[in-house]
C-alpha cells in the first residue's frame, strides 16, 4: 500500500517551467543510457512547448542531442573500441608473463635464479629425473641458471637430518650423534670452501674412527700422492686452485639420510647426496660450467663397549659416487670440468649418456668406462 504524499511536497503542477525544461533536457541527454520512461501529463506539455519553441528558432540547437554530450560520447566509443581491439591480445600476454615472467625484459618481477621457489627436503627416492629446464647458459650472476639444482638448497641446507629415534638397544641420543657426525663428515668432504678449493679436508677426516684399519692411511697416501689406485676425489669434492676457481659461495645440495640397526654394535646411517660446482677458469674467462658430484656413503657408530673403536668417531663401511662434468681418466686428486668452449681432456668418452641429475637410479657400479652427461 503506497504512502499519501505529504501537504508540504510540491506537485507537478506547481514546479516551475524552467525546472521541469532542464528536466526533459536530461531526460533526452541520458535516454540511450536508461530505460524510456512515459512522461508526465506536465511533461508532455512542456515538451510539446519547447517542440515549437524550435520550430520558431527559439530555442538553441542541441537542446535534444546536445552535441557537447555527442562529442563526449563519440570519444567514449572510440576508446571502447580500442579497447575491444587490444583486450583479447593483452590478455594473451598478461596470461605468458604470468606463466613465464622471465619473458620482460630486465626481469622487473626479480624472477631471475636467486628468486626460485626451493624444492622441499627429499624424503625417499625420487621416481623419476628432474624434468626439463629452460636451456639457459648460466653466468656469473646466476650460475644455476638453466640447471634442476636452481631449486634445491644451499650449501648445509640441503642437508637435513631425519627425526632421531632409538634402534633397538641404541638410544636416541647415540642415534643422533651419529646422524650428526654423518653430517659433519658430508659438509668437510663436500662443502668446505677450503677442501673445495683443494686444501687438505682436515674436518672430514677428523670425523672417521683411526683405529679402522688402513683407511685413514690410504687416505692420506691418496691426499699426498693421487693415483688410479688412491684417487681422493672418489671421497673429497676437490678443484685445482690454478686452474679452477669457483663462482660465489653457493654449491647446491640435495639428498636424503635414514639409519638402522648397524651389525657392530651401533647405528649404521646410509647417506646420498648430490652436489653441485659452479665454476669458471682461474685465468680470468668468465664462461660458467658445472660439475655434479653424486655421494653414497654408509658409516656406522659402534658400540666401544664391544669393539676396538673410538668413542664419537665414524667408521667408513662403504663410499661410492657419481662424477658428472669432470675429465675423464684423470688421476691427478682433482676434478676438472669441462667447458662448452674447449675441446674435452684426457681419454675419448665411450660410456653411454647419463642425467647426472637423476636420483631415481642407484649408482651403475658396474660400469667402468668413461662416458657424458646429458645435461650439466
Amino acid at each position: 500500500m503506497s504512502e499519501k504524499p505529504s501537504d508540504d511536497e510540491p506537485s507537478a503542477s506547481e514546479l516551475p517551467d524552467d525546472v521541469w525544461e532542464q528536466f526533459i533536457r536530461d531526460a533526452e541527454r541520458d535516454s540511450r543510457a536508461s530505460a524510456p520512461k512515459e512522461p508526465s501529463a506536465r511533461a508532455r506539455m512542456v515538451t510539446e512547448r519547447l517542440r515549437q519553441q524550435e520550430a520558431r528558432g527559439e530555442v538553441p540547437p542541441g537542446w535534444r542531442t546536445g552535441p557537447a554530450w555527442q562529442e563526449t560520447n563519440g570519444r567514449a566509443a572510440r576508446r571502447r573500441k580500442l579497447w575491444a581491439v587490444l583486450g583479447v591480445p593483452l590478455a594473451v600476454a598478461v596470461a605468458l608473463v604470468a606463466l613465464k615472467p622471465s619473458l620482460l625484459p630486465g626481469d622487473p618481477f626479480g624472477t631471475d635464479g636467486s628468486a626460485a621457489s626451493p624444492l622441499p627436503a627429499e624424503t625417499a627416492t625420487p621416481s623419476a629425473a628432474p624434468g626439463a629446464t629452460d636451456p639457459e647458459t648460466p653466468t656469473l650472476d646466476k650460475p644455476f641458471a638453466g640447471s634442476p639444482a636452481l631449486r634445491w638448497a644451499d650449501g648445509e641446507a640441503g642437508i637435513v637430518l631425519p627425526e632421531a629415534e632409538a634402534v633397538g638397544p641404541v638410544p636416541k641420543d647415540r642415534v643422533e650423534q651419529a646422524l650428526k657426525l654423518t653430517k659433519k663428515l658430508l659438509v668437510g668432504a663436500n662443502l668446505d670452501p677450503k677442501a673445495v678449493r683443494g686444501a687438505r679436508p682436515e674436518a672430514a677426516l677428523s670425523v672417521l674412527d683411526p683405529k679402522q684399519p688402513d683407511l685413514l692411511d690410504n687416505l692420506g697416501t691418496a691426499l699426498r700422492s693421487p693415483s688410479r689406485k688412491h684417487d681422493p676425489v672418489t671421497l673429497f669434492s676437490r678443484f685445482d686452485p690454478d686452474e679452477v676457481r669457483p663462482v660465489g659461495d653457493v654449491i647446491k645440495t640435495r639428498g636424503r639420510m635414514t639409519f638402522e640397526k648397524g651389525t657392530q654394535g651401533g647405528v649404521a646411517v646410509h647417506a646420498d647426496y648430490t652436489f653441485v660446482y659452479p665454476v669458471v677458469r682461474a685465468d680470468g674467462p668468465t664462461e660458467v660450467t658445472r660439475t655434479i658430484v653424486r655421494r653414497v656413503l654408509d658409516v656406522e657408530l659402534a658400540d666401544p663397549a664391544r669393539y676396538q673403536v673410538t668413542q664419537g668417531r665414524l667408521l667408513l663401511m662403504e663410499y661410492d659416487q657419481e662424477i658428472g662434468n669432470s675429465s675423464c681418466d684423470v688421476y691427478d686428486g682433482y676434478l676438472h670440468p669441462e667447458f662448452p668452449s674447449s675441446a674435452p681432456t684426457g681419454a675419448e668418452p665411450s660410456g653411454p649418456t647419463t642425467d647426472p641429475y637423476d636420483r631415481s637410479k642407484d649408482i651403475d657400479h658396474d660400469q667402468d668406462e668413461c662416458g657424458t652427461v646429458s645435461r650439466t
